[in-house]
C-alpha cells in the first residue's frame, strides 16, 4: 500500500481521492534522474597525467658457438609512452575520463642487441569545446611532479645514504658487479656524463614549466591517419594523435654505449627514466549555434524538444530545475521552412492533462493566427521537402538572480552558454512581470562575462497557451496587452549597442508546436550570419 500521507504521494493524488500509480512513477523517475544528473555529466575535472618511464637498459654479451667471450651486446630501453588529449565530437561530459592516468612504460632492452619497444601514445579525448589548462605550481590541487616526488623518496636520508638510492635508480649492473664497478674510473667518467644529460633535462623541465599548458580545443582536427594503416610513417606525432601534454620518459641505453678503448668490457647500463607528472584543470564549455537562455520552469526543454520532434532527451515535469546537465541537440530545417517535428501533431508535456480541450481553446484566442499544420498537397498527403540546413541548440539549466556568483547552478550553467554565437531569451509569458525575469537574465549574464549579453539575439515568449486558453474577449485582451509591454520592454532596454537594432520577440507556444516556424526562421538567420562572419 502507498502512503497516502507522504509529499510524493499527496502530489500524485488524483481528485476522487485514488492514488496515480502513473503519475507516482514518473515522479519517482524524475527523481531518480535528478539525483543522478551530477554523476552522469561533468563539465570541471582536475586530472593527474603520468607519462610512461622509459625501459631498462640491459648488460649483456654476446655468446655463441667458438665465441666464449662475445662483445656487450645488451640493448638500450624503450621510451616511456607521451600522453596526448585529442577533441572528439563523440563525448559531450568529462565523467569519462579517469582522475589518474599512467601512460605504459616502455620495454627493457635485452641480449643479442635487442632494443626495447616505445611505449604506444596514451590518447585522452575530450568532448570538443574542452578548456585545458596546467595548474600553476602554486595551486594546491597540483600533484608533485616528477623530480619532486623522486625528493620525497630521498627525504630523510643522510649523503651518503642518498648518493646509494641514487645510483640504484640509475644504474643496472652485471650480477655480482656492481662494487667493482664502482671502484672503476670508466664508471665515474660515465656518472658524470650521466648526470650533465639529467640537468639539461631537468633545464628543459623547468623551461617548460615557465609556459603552462594552455589548449581552447574548440575545433575538430584531422586526425585520420591515427587509425589509417596505409598513413605515411613522416607525418608529425602531433597531428596523428593531438596535442602533446605530457613526454615519456627515454630509455636507458645499454652497455654497448659504455664500449671504449679504455673499458673494453662493460658490465653497467642505465636505467630508463620518469616520464613527466603533469596536473591538467579541464573545462567543458559546450559548443552550439543557439544557447536558450531562462529562469528555472520557463519551457527550454518543451521548445527543444519541439524544434527536434521529440529527438532531444531533455526533462519535463512541473518543477523548477528539470534541467540539470546541458543538452545539445540538432534542427533541420527543410527547404520550405519547416523542420522536423513541424508536421508531428504532438503535444510536448509529459502530463498531457486535457491537452485536446486547451489546444482547441487556444487555436481561438489571442495567437489563432499562430500556424499548427502542415501545408497539404492536394491529395491531401503531408508535403515533405528535403532538409536544406541544420544548426544545433543547447537546453541550459536555469538560470536565476546571482547565479554569476555561483548561487544555483551557477557557473556551470554560463560556462556551457559562453560558446554560443547567438542566444535566445525564453521567458514565461504567463507569469506576473516577464520584463523582470528578462531584466535579471541580462544583468546576470553581464556579471559573469562583460559583454556576453550582445550575443543575445531573440526573446522567445513562451506559454502563450495558457493566456489565450480562456478565450474569453478579456482574456485575449489581457494577453494581447502583456505581449504589448513586453515588446516595449525590449525595445527600450534590450537594444543591440552596434547594430542598434532591438531584439526580437516571437510569442509561441511549445508545448502545442504554435508559431515555432518564426521562431525556427529567426534562428537560421542568426546561425547563417554568424558563420559568414566566422568564414570572413
Amino acid at each position: 500500500m502507498h502512503n497516502v500521507g507522504s509529499r510524493e504521494t499527496q502530489q500524485s493524488t488524483r481528485e476522487d481521492g485514488e492514488v496515480d500509480v502513473v503519475a507516482l512513477r514518473r515522479q519517482r523517475r524524475t527523481d531518480w534522474k535528478r539525483r543522478q544528473g551530477h554523476e552522469t555529466y561533468l563539465d570541471h575535472a582536475i586530472i593527474h597525467l603520468r607519462a610512461g618511464k622509459g625501459g631498462d637498459g640491459c648488460v649483456a654479451f654476446h655468446r655463441e658457438k667458438f665465441v666464449e667471450h662475445g662483445p656487450p651486446s645488451g640493448g638500450s630501453g624503450g621510451a616511456g609512452a607521451d600522453i596526448y588529449i585529442q577533441p572528439t565530437a563523440s563525448l559531450t561530459t568529462l565523467s569519462y575520463i579517469p582522475t589518474r592516468i599512467v601512460a605504459q612504460a616502455g620495454g627493457h632492452g635485452k641480449g643479442t642487441w635487442q632494443n626495447g619497444k616505445n611505449g604506444p601514445p596514451t590518447i585522452i579525448k575530450v568532448p570538443v569545446g574542452t578548456v585545458v589548462r596546467e595548474l600553476p605550481r602554486d595551486d594546491p590541487r597540483r600533484a608533485l611532479d616528477e623530480f619532486e616526488w623522486e625528493e620525497t623518496q630521498l627525504a630523510g636520508l643522510d649523503d651518503e645514504g642518498r648518493r646509494a638510492a641514487l645510483r640504484k635508480r640509475r644504474w643496472v649492473h652485471y650480477p655480482t658487479y656492481a662494487e667493482d664497478n664502482m671502484q672503476r674510473s670508466e664508471f665515474g667518467d660515465a656518472e658524470r656524463q650521466v648526470y650533465r644529460e639529467e640537468r639539461q633535462w631537468r633545464l628543459q623541465r623547468r623551461m617548460r614549466a615557465q609556459h603552462p599548458i594552455y589548449l581552447d580545443l574548440d575545433k575538430l582536427e584531422h586526425t585520420d591517419a591515427a587509425q589509417d594503416v596505409n598513413a605515411p610513417l613522416g607525418l608529425p606525432r602531433n597531428q596523428q594523435y593531438g596535442h602533446l601534454v605530457a613526454r615519456g620518459g627515454p630509455g636507458g641505453v645499454g652497455n654497448p654505449h659504455f664500449l671504449s678503448q679504455d673499458n673494453r668490457s662493460p658490465k653497467f647500463a642505465t636505467r630508463g627514466r620518469d616520464g613527466e607528472r603533469v596536473s591538467l584543470s579541464l573545462e567543458l564549455k559546450l559548443l552550439a549555434d543557439v544557447g536558450l537562455v531562462g529562469m528555472p520552469n520557463a519551457g527550454k526543454s518543451t521548445l527543444l524538444r519541439a524544434l527536434t520532434g521529440g529527438r532531444a532527451r531533455t526533462e519535463i515535469a512541473g518543477y523548477a530545475f528539470t534541467t540539470l546537465n546541458p543538452v545539445v541537440a540538432v534542427v533541420r530545417v527543410r527547404g520550405d521552412g519547416t523542420f522536423d517535428g513541424w508536421d508531428a501533431d504532438t503535444v510536448y508535456d509529459e502530463t498531457r492533462v486535457e491537452a485536446a480541450r486547451d489546444k482547441a481553446l487556444m487555436e481561438r484566442g489571442a495567437f489563432a493566427d499562430a500556424p499548427t499544420r502542415n501545408h497539404q498537397r492536394a491529395d491531401g498527403e503531408t508535403y515533405k521537402p528535403l532538409e536544406t540546413f541544420r544548426f544545433t541548440v543547447a537546453d541550459n539549466p536555469g538560470l536565476i538572480s546571482e547565479a554569476s556568483d555561483n548561487v544555483g547552478l551557477g557557473h556551470s550553467f554560463l560556462r556551457s552558454i559562453e560558446r554560443s554565437p547567438a542566444l535566445v531569451y525564453v521567458v514565461d509569458l504567463s507569469a506576473a512581470a516577464p520584463w523582470d525575469e528578462l531584466r535579471v537574465l541580462k544583468e546576470e549574464l553581464e556579471k559573469y562575462k562583460p559583454g556576453m549579453s550582445a550575443q543575445a539575439k531573440m526573446v522567445v515568449a513562451n506559454k502563450a497557451d495558457l493566456l489565450a486558453a480562456a478565450g474569453s474577449a478579456e482574456a485575449v485582451a489581457d494577453a494581447k496587452a502583456k505581449l504589448s509591454r513586453l515588446e516595449e520592454f525590449v525595445r527600450t532596454e534590450l537594444v543591440d549597442r552596434e547594430s542598434g537594432r532591438a531584439l526580437d520577440v516571437v510569442p509561441i507556444s511549445a508545448k502545442f508546436n504554435m508559431n515555432l516556424r518564426k521562431a525556427v526562421e529567426l534562428m537560421q538567420r542568426y546561425v547563417e550570419e554568424a558563420r559568414v562572419e566566422e568564414s570572413a
